[in-house]
């Protein structure tokens, strides 16, 4: 079964989307995803190819996450939030999570972590009071775990559930990567769409110090003259700390 599958996702590739995607997705020597290679693939296409396969075991999965071509291992991860979403026991549940934090190093870009991480290990803890494991990701030297921490926090913010989202993002101020900049902006932004107040008190406190990326996707859905106050937040500590 895992190779038939990753004989129908090669026979989709296509060399010249594949080219665009070396470059979109920072494979070059010393990018974030240095030698990754993609097939030209587009989600889309992969989820319907995927479609007979959501029967697929633990063992086969695991295949595919640790295969070198990227829309495998998406299609792999893909097949695995499919198979949590099936899971009707806590036991079946709990081990799905535990499989995808035993090999979380595999979800090695940012598509892969944001299409998987949080109807896994966001669903699963959502209804748990013990969430030290995101605390530990974010405390990762690994950029994806960093991402992956920050990220299955939405499934919290969905129930309303800010705590974590605040607490790991404010962990997250100092980082010096783009992708966790976009990804704390990002589930900021989306507490702002529950709670515009509670998003507001955090800026009030943050915005500040923030990096610039992570401010301006916060800001998406304030009021044009709001996003000019915290923005000049911004500029008014940044002129001060470069006198």
């Amino acid at each position: 079964m895992l190779s038939t599958l990753t004989d129908k996702l090669t026979a989709l590739a296509d060399p010249e989307k594949a080219a665009f995607l070396q470059g979109f997705f920072k494979t070059g020597k010393g990018q974030y995803a240095e030698g990754d290679i993609f097939l030209g693939i587009k989600v889309p296409e992969i989820r319907a190819a995927i479609k007979e396969y959501h029967g697929m075991t633990l063992p086969d999965i695991k295949g595919l996450l640790y295969s070198g071509l990227h829309e495998v291992r998406l299609a792999g991860f893909l097949l695995l939030v499919a198979l949590f979403k099936k899971a009707t026991t806590e036991n079946e549940r709990r081990e799905i999570y535990d499989f995808y934090i035993a090999h979380a190093k595999q979800a090695n870009n940012w598509d892969l972590v944001d299409l998987s991480c949080k109807d896994i290990i966001g669903a699963y803890l959502a209804g748990k009071k013990d969430r030290r494991i995101l605390y530990q990701l974010a405390g990762s030297s690994s950029l994806w775990e960093q991402r992956i921490a920050i990220v299955s926090t939405w499934a919290f913010i969905k129930r309303g559930d800010f705590d974590d989202t605040l607490r790991i993002a404010e962990k997250l101020l100092a980082h010096k990567h783009d992708l966790i900049h976009k990804a704390t902006g990002w589930m900021l932004r989306e507490v702002g769409k529950k709670d515009k107040k509670v998003l507001a008190a955090f800026l009030q406190r943050h915005a500040a110090i923030m990096p610039r990326t992570a401010l301006r996707y916060s800001l998406e859905h304030f009021l044009p003259e709001e996003k000019r106050q915290y923005m000049a937040m911004k500029m008014t500590h940044t002129k001060n700390e470069a006198q």
